[in-house]
């Protein structure tokens, strides 16, 4: 300013000047926000963030300056150009969009960082001043050169603060709401320092006149307030939509987290055994055929081992399978510490494991299978009961024995079968003849699955007789498959293998059913006390809808249920005793009688057997074929018929063979003989026929 040159007095409006400063600091912290929101978004809604913010953030930098000059008075009357006050908006809002842009880099050089604060820094102070020469002063304003570079000095360091606050904070998430208060704070006073530096600046000459004021273009009191609502408002709106927003895709963070845990844990479950938390059948093949392809590539051989416990179902049927759960778990803890890191060990199912051995020779499978075995024989603690099982192990090596993940496990299969067969507690190699077998087991497999479907199974009836001659009082339904190929194949060669695939449900439906229709026939033909039996199995008796399969049966067929005896095994009663009752007591109600079959075999409960709706033991055969008299057979089977007839059951002996087996057993107070010296079993139509006979041949 020229020396001596007199310049007019300005004044400020402290309350506008106040509100400026909070301008500043509310669009200081939208910029911030923004740029989180710019820097955390996709790049197609990243543009849409880049432009919405721009414009808030430069509408707020620009309202702070405006206001702090509306908050600014001369002695003379002043207002503002409409249009180079609305053209100094465009350097604001184009320097926060370059400042958005800046802050969503991977990385801020220095370099960077110093050009882009230079250019902000301009960029704020073109805006500033072309907003003062919207006052259209006459004469001009005169400006202080040092308090100018001051002014533009300060622009361009408080651009650089924003820039590496705005990069600093932008994905901060540790008390970001803290943390960005502060920064803004910082950076409104930085922005109210640049303007209130540059109003310092300027000076206006005694006698200037305002010619906007002449125009009377604006009415500033109107203005300050018209520009504070509109700007808060905005950045109101903008600050929401970027808060809101940020916990739209917090919680859309939280659900794409707990998707991909599910979606984890779906994964463990579809490749993860849920009792043992060992590779289930799916990941075990993967682990082979990688294995099998890794061989092939290096030249190696590897060996597969197929090992089954023996005597698990003992346990179960003993214990429950709650006992049975729990031994798994530990037989699968002891397979891990065999193991070296590179093998795996899975389970296919019940009581199978199949252990996968990388790079192993004949001899280390062997060395591996032997541990095994040792290792499974020694006692499992459960529950304070020692238990004792051991393993029957297959081991097959590839290439030599299967090139395929089907063929490998099949063939180690078949060794396992060979093992067990062989007498269990052991281990043994494939060899091509066990396939000769396997195929068979296989092939009886399949004609299983269609041999109800074709009408092959047939019901053989084996009479019962009141001791010791009669009359007959009965007969047990006894199961046979007539084959097309290996003709009549008895029970004992089947039935394992309708249980293991859970054909025995249909199977056992269709038994009770063709069993419920021929007593029926016999029912009408004047047998009216006679009873038919029919066996259930484990699996039959573990059916839910078993009580509504008898009761339709006997429907269908119109026949009295007291016609109908369930044989059900000592052991299959006794797994699960409460639930056993609930059942038993139920086919009671219905007026069915329940046998229990097999007795003395199993490991029974007198508590539970007394509560049992039982009306009949059945002596197991196994004691009958060595009974002699003053044996210890014939001591228990004493034992049994005293017991049964304090519980007031009927006492039915099964397997008598001889006439010594008869006398013997009708003294010791027997009440029904069932065996081949009163008849085998024979089809229906041949029952009424051998009856006579088989009386006459007794009373003989």
């Amino acid at each position: 300013m020229p020396e001596g040159t007199t310049m007019l007095l300005g004044q400020y409006d402290h309350w506008l000047v106040l509100v400026s400063w909070l301008v500043a600091t509310l669009a200081s912290y939208t910029a911030l926000d923004m740029a989180g929101r710019v820097a955390s978004s996709a790049d197609h809604v990243a543009r849409n963030w880049l432009i919405g913010g721009a414009f808030a953030m430069g509408l707020g930098i620009w309202s702070m300056h405006f206001i702090g000059m509306l908050a600014f008075s001369l002695p003379i009357p002043i207002d503002y150009d409409v249009s180079l006050t609305l053209l100094s908006i465009v350097p604001a809002i184009a320097v926060s969009a370059f400042a958005l842009k800046q802050v969503t880099a991977e990385r801020l050089s220095v370099r960077r960082l110093v050009v882009s604060s230079v250019l902000m820094g301009v960029g704020i102070a073109a805006m500033h001043y072309t907003g003062m020469a919207a006052m259209r002063m006459s004469p001009g304003i005169e400006y202080d050169p040092l308090l100018f570079a001051v002014s533009i000095a300060i622009a361009v360091g408080a651009s650089g603060a924003a820039l590496w606050i705005f990069f600093l904070l932008r994905s901060d998430r540790a008390f970001i709401s803290v943390h960005r208060f502060a920064a803004a704070i910082v950076m409104g006073l930085a922005i109210i320092g640049m303007h209130y530096t540059g109003m310092a600046a300027a000076g206006f000459p005694e006698g200037s006149v305002c010619m906007a004021a002449a125009d009377k273009t604006l009415n500033t009191q109107w203005l300050a307030l018209l520009i504070i609502v509109v700007t808060i408002c905005v950045l109101a709106v903008a600050l929401l939509t970027s808060v809101l927003d940020a916990r739209m895709d917090a919680r859309t963070s939280i659900l794409a987290n707990s998707l991909e845990q599910a979606n984890r844990e779906l994964s463990e479950l579809a490749l993860q055994d849920a009792l043992t938390k060992l590779p289930n059948r799916l990941l075990l093949e993967n682990r082979i055929e990688h294995a099998i392809e890794r061989a092939k590539r290096e030249s190696e051989t590897f060996a597969l081992l197929f090992m089954d416990l023996d005597g698990f179902k003992a346990v179960n049927d003993a214990y429950g399978h709650h006992f049975g759960d729990i031994l798994l778990v530990d037989v699968a803890e002891r397979i891990r510490e065999l193991l070296r890191v590179q093998d795996t060990v899975g389970r296919i199912g019940g009581d199978e494991f199949v252990l996968l051995l990388e790079s192993a020779t004949a001899d280390g499978a062997a060395t591996v299978a032997e541990r095994l075995v040792y290792s499974i024989a020694r006692p499992f603690s459960l529950e304070g009961r020692d238990l004792r099982v051991s393993a029957s192990v297959g081991i097959a090596l590839y290439p030599n024995d299967g090139q395929t993940t089907q063929d490998l496990m099949s063939n180690a299969d078949a060794a396992m079968y060979h093992v067990k067969h062989a007498g269990r507690n052991g281990y043994g190699f494939f060899e091509t003849s066990m396939n000769i077998n396997a195929r068979e087991q296989m092939q009886l497999q399949n004609d299983l699955q269609s041999a109800l479907e074709r009408r092959e199974f047939v019901l053989h009836y084996q009479p019962k007789y009141v001791a010791p001659a009669g009359p007959m009082t009965g007969v047990e339904a006894l199961l046979r498959w007539q084959h097309p190929q290996r003709g009549m194949i008895p029970p004992d060669k089947f039935i394992p293998h309708a249980e293991k695939s859970g054909l025995i449900i249909p199977i056992g439906d269709w038994v009770l059913d063709e069993a419920c229709r021929q007593m029926s026939m016999w029912y009408r033909e004047g047998h009216t006390d006679w009873k038919v039996a029919v066996n259930l199995s484990a699996v039959q008796f573990s059916n839910p809808n078993l009580i509504n399969g008898v009761r339709a049966a006997l429907e269908r067929h119109g026949l009295p249920a007291h016609c109908l005896t369930l044989e059900v095994t000592e052991s299959t009663a006794m797994r699960n005793a409460d639930v056993s009752l609930a059942i038993l007591d139920r086919l009671s109600e219905m007026g069915v009688d329940i046998s229990i079959d097999d007795f003395g075999t199993g490991y029974s409960s007198l508590l539970y057997l007394k509560r049992l709706p039982a009306s009949e033991l059945k002596i197991d055969r196994g004691f009958i074929q060595s009974l002699a008299e003053n044996n210890e057979d014939a001591a228990i089977v004493s034992a049994i018929i005293a017991l049964g007839q304090t519980l007031k059951l009927r006492i039915v002996a099964e397997g008598v063979e001889t006439s010594a087996q008869q006398h013997f057993l009708t003294g010791l107070g027997c009440d029904v003989l069932q065996g081949y010296l009163l008849g085998r079993p024979m089809p229906a139509d041949q029952v009424k026929l051998s009856m006579g006979q088989a009386e006459q041949k007794l009373k003989a």
